[in-house]
């Protein structure tokens, strides 16, 4: 591997964790962000050079430059890096070059739940003594780090991302299926068959040892052909979670193999249904592996999850706030199932919606899945890099819905609008993979300004 490595938009979350495991590897690492953050931060103490701001001077000449696909063929650090010749990596190249070691590659991937699934199962090795190299698509809360290299475990885990199609770079020896869906739709033009050629073409690539793990329960899954896979679910499975016990603030299940138990009474304090998929997911990579997965039992009971999955920000006014980067309408739809089993209060949801494609190509199923929530505010769309469509419009989406509200403005303005109107009773979730996430903040900061 090269000595050097400059990242545009080392901030984001995927792109900081490979910073941060290459400097762990002894590399020398620079990156831009258009703004500080803590990650940008991390990587400061951790002796990165960060620069905030684009700028054509910030390339080194003798550097691999790793990029997003986010990244325009006209920002600065892109065309100054073409200009010197240097190697420009996308950030799949990357994970895809540091997950060919020695190590055995256990691979988490999916329309939903790879980050939590990658961060548990990231989480459960090191706890058990079995001393992980990872990179996840988030803070594992009790790690706090989202990457982590270490030179005296056999196992390395990684969330591979499907997003943008390069899920076709990578080759795990052991690779989890969570589940197949309809998303991304502004690249993966046909829906879910589009995503299924592009799994397809994953696993065709994969060494004839690799063991191919799915969820059963899964119709998307059920898709995917001409393989011997290993199953997970709730029926019909190798490894299935029965004697399932959803109570106020945990859930227990055991765990059959082949029909023998494998363990009983897991406990785990995430709500919902999909997260004993998530659990069970991991327990069947882990034996898969050669882990002695009675090691990990005590374990899940200590997971409180990953950053921005059902997370609580903060209690206002004796009001629960809680955070969830569910932007798809099955996430959202989880998630509002788990969060009326797990209270009795009023559920607001304040929906963000992340793209103008996704709430055009999903338009009827978010409006589906919001409807268990007491009460919906929607915020106008959060675009990343997308432009306008017209039309597609939080405004429009509300009018079609009968237990919605639109809040028009930042996520401050809406905080502002907001907060006045919740009662003691409420408890409220935002949703979405933007601003959102700084609801809790910004609801507490308009307190603190209402009460001087």
């Amino acid at each position: 591997m090269n000595k050097k490595y400059h990242f545009i938009a080392i901030g984001g979350v995927g792109m900081s964790g490979l910073a941060k495991y290459l400097i762990q590897q002894g590399y020398e690492v620079s990156g831009s962000d258009i703004s500080d953050s803590k990650y940008t931060k991390q990587l400061k103490e951790m002796g990165a050079k960060i620069f905030i701001g684009h700028s054509k001077e910030n390339v080194p000449k003798d550097s691999i430059v790793v990029i997003s696909s986010a990244i325009r063929v006209n920002n600065p650090e892109l065309v100054r890096a073409r200009e010197l010749g240097c190697k420009i990596y996308h950030r799949s190249d990357m994970l895809a070059e540091i997950s060919r070691s020695e190590k055995k590659f256990i691979g988490f991937a999916g329309t939903h739940g790879k980050t939590t699934t990658s961060g548990l199962a990231s989480y459960l090795l090191s706890k058990s003594g079995y001393n992980p190299s990872f990179v996840v698509g988030g803070i594992v809360p009790e790690l706090g780090t989202n990457a982590e290299y270490d030179s005296k475990g056999d196992f390395f885990v990684a969330e591979m991302d499907e997003s943008d199609g390069t899920l076709v770079k990578y080759r795990p020896d052991i690779v989890v299926i969570n589940n197949l869906e309809a998303d991304h739709l502004d690249f993966y033009k046909n829906g879910l068959d589009s995503i299924i050629e592009t799994f397809q073409q994953l696993l065709s690539n994969l060494r004839s040892d690799a063991k191919i793990i799915i969820n059963n329960d899964n119709k998307g899954n059920l898709k995917l052909k001409g393989y011997d896979f290993i199953t997970f679910g709730f029926d019909e499975a190798e490894y299935i979670a029965q004697n399932k016990v959803f109570s106020n603030g945990y859930t227990t299940f055991d765990v059959y193999h082949n029909n023998k138990l494998l363990i009983k009474d897991v406990k785990i304090i995430l709500p919902g249904e999909h997260n004993v998929y998530n659990a069970l997911a991991v327990i069947a990579a882990c034996n898969e592996a050669g882990v002695d997965v009675s090691k990990l039992k005590e374990h899940f009971a200590t997971f409180t999850g990953m950053g921005r999955r059902f997370q609580k920000m903060a209690t206002i006014n004796n009001i629960p706030v809680y955070d969830d980067y569910a932007h798809h309408p099955t996430e959202i739809k989880a998630t509002l199932s788990a969060m009326k089993n797990f209270t009795n209060r009023n559920v607001v949801a304040v929906f963000q919606p992340h793209r103008y494609t996704r709430l055009q190509n999903l338009w009827d199923d978010f409006k589906n899945s919001l409807v268990s929530a007491d009460r919906v505010i929607v915020t106008d769309v959060y675009a990343a890099s997308e432009d306008k469509i017209e039309n597609i419009t939080s405004e429009r989406f509300v009018t079609e819905m009968s237990n919605a509200e639109y809040l028009s403005g930042s996520i401050e303005e809406v905080a502002e609008k907001l907060l006045p109107t919740l009662n003691e009773n409420d408890i409220v979730i935002g949703l979405g993979a933007g601003t959102i996430t700084n609801l809790a903040k910004c609801l507490k900061q308009a307190s603190e300004e209402k009460s001087e």
